[in-house]
């Protein structure tokens, strides 16, 4: 598709009224699998069309995130929309969740849905993921190859190769496209199309990774013209945003996280922001305490220990298929990403404000690093029990493969039994503390109470001597 220069409806709404069907059926490049029909939940699948703006700047994107965003050439496009829904329209919930679906991994993935699903299912929202970046749809480089997997293989071809018949019509006109895409389908969603006619009260903005700098962009960018999001639930995102790119351009994201140009959200938004961020986000590769603000009454940021950017949980199946050379972090880090939704979704709802959670400790140097008790474990930062009552270590340092995957996954050092047996007296006071350590957390309101039992099953007494 050639882009074409002219002006810009600010009202623009993409059709989704075309169903995508036949081929191979609908492809996400998720090791996840949630079974929507006992869930009384729908999957359909729209191509999303329309014409999209490209948006530049005069100005250098800066630090305080205060941007002015100035329209661009227009052009033509056709990309898809994954919708997952409540089959009952009395469970609708009145909320709906615009995941920018991921693509670091080559291919569209879903890693907010893996995050957040029982919340999504429990609840009743509507979830809807779109393919709103350039790779997805049309292929090209990969950033972080996967495990091995039948569809790794597909890595980087796009969409329209991997299944021709479902997705050949899509075409995508590059990266700069985006940003406009995201918010016609937004409005597209909240307008009752492609959800069976549900009218979200409240459209959320979710996203995971270089998502999740998306997001960074368009909240400082792009949602005071637009204000199509009532909020942001913005998970593991680097201390940079994404950069603007020009007309068929792909988004360069190794050269982003090498840059490493903080970036906060702008102070004077119109809609909350929720910031969840793994402990291996804060330093590192992602580098995101670079980018720390205070808490506000449009901003939250939640910074949780031993946690990882990418886990065992996020990987599902394939998590044991991995050599990192260390066991993968395997904490509960999505039981508190679930809280954070349930948090927005009451902010942007009622007015309430989340909790202020305390930040990891950061030691400043030359290289910067976490906190670490004795154990290895990161000091401050939101807890949960198996950080607070460990019979290992969980981090988000990874193992010693050099693997880029693996770099984001942490490890779950176990401890040696001599060093369990000095920390508990016996399996009883292992439990005992372990449960009083969830109660905390969920009081505090970092976990949900629905979500207790999952945290329970993080303890591991076999591993504790009965006396």
């Amino acid at each position: 598709m050639d882009a074409q220069t002219g002006g810009r409806a600010l009202d623009e709404v993409s059709d989704l009224s075309v169903p995508l069907v036949g081929g191979g059926g609908t492809f996400v490049g998720s090791p996840f699998y949630v079974d929507l029909d006992e869930f009384e939940f729908t999957e359909e699948e729209f191509a999303a069309s329309g014409t999209a703006t490209c948006f530049g700047s005069d100005d250098e994107l800066t630090y305080g995130g205060r941007w002015t965003f100035i329209p661009g050439p227009r052009a033509p496009y056709r990309t898809r929309i994954l919708v997952r829904r409540p089959a009952d329209p009395q469970r609708f919930s009145g909320t709906a969740c615009v995941e920018w679906l991921n693509v670091s991994g080559g291919v569209d993935a879903d890693p907010e849905w893996a995050s957040v699903n029982e919340e999504i299912l429990r609840r009743g929202h509507i979830w809807v993921g779109v393919s709103a970046q350039h790779i997805g749809v049309m292929g090209g480089p990969v950033l972080v190859e996967g495990p091995e997997d039948p569809r790794a293989a597909l890595a980087g071809q796009g969409l329209r190769k991997i299944d021709p018949e479902r997705y050949e019509s899509l075409d995508h006109p590059g990266d700069g496209f985006s940003y406009d895409i995201f918010t016609q389908v937004s409005r597209a969603i909240r307008a009752g199309s492609a959800t069976g006619d549900l009218e979200p009260q409240r459209v959320i903005a979710v996203g995971e990774s270089q998502s999740a700098a998306a997001l960074v962009t368009y909240y400082n960018g792009l949602q005071p013209q637009t204000h199509a999001f009532d909020g942001f639930l913005v998970h593991s995102r680097a201390a940079s945003a994404l950069p603007l790119v020009e007309p068929g351009g792909q988004v360069a994201i190794a050269e982003v996280i090498i840059e490493n140009k903080p970036v906060i959200f702008r102070t004077d938004g119109d809609a909350p922001v929720m910031c969840i961020q793994s402990e291996g986000d804060v330093t590192g590769l992602l580098n995101s305490h670079v980018a720390r603000q205070p808490d506000s009454d449009t901003f939250r940021l939640w910074e949780v220990a031993g946690t990882a950017h990418a886990d065992a949980h996020m990987l599902g199946a394939l998590a044991g298929s991995l050599d990192c050379g260390l066991p993968i972090n395997n904490g509960p880090f999505h039981l508190v990403v679930k809280a954070a939704l349930r948090a927005l979704t009451t902010w942007v709802d009622e007015g309430t404000a989340p909790p202020t959670a305390p930040r990891l400790d950061v030691v400043e140097g030359s290289i910067p690093s976490l906190g670490r008790d004795s154990d290895g474990i990161a000091t401050g930062g939101i807890r949960t029990p198996p950080v607070d009552v460990p019979v290992g270590a969980l981090s988000g340092e990874p193992g010693p493969s050099p693997s880029m995957l693996c770099l984001l996954l942490g490890s779950a050092r176990p401890f040696s039994a001599e060093r369990i047996n000095a920390l508990y007296a016996s399996r009883e006071d292992y439990l005992k503390r372990f449960e009083t350590s969830a109660d905390e957390v969920i009081a505090g309101g970092f976990v949900l109470p629905e979500d207790r039992e999952a945290l329970l099953t993080f303890a591991e007494p076999s591993l504790v001597s009965p006396h």
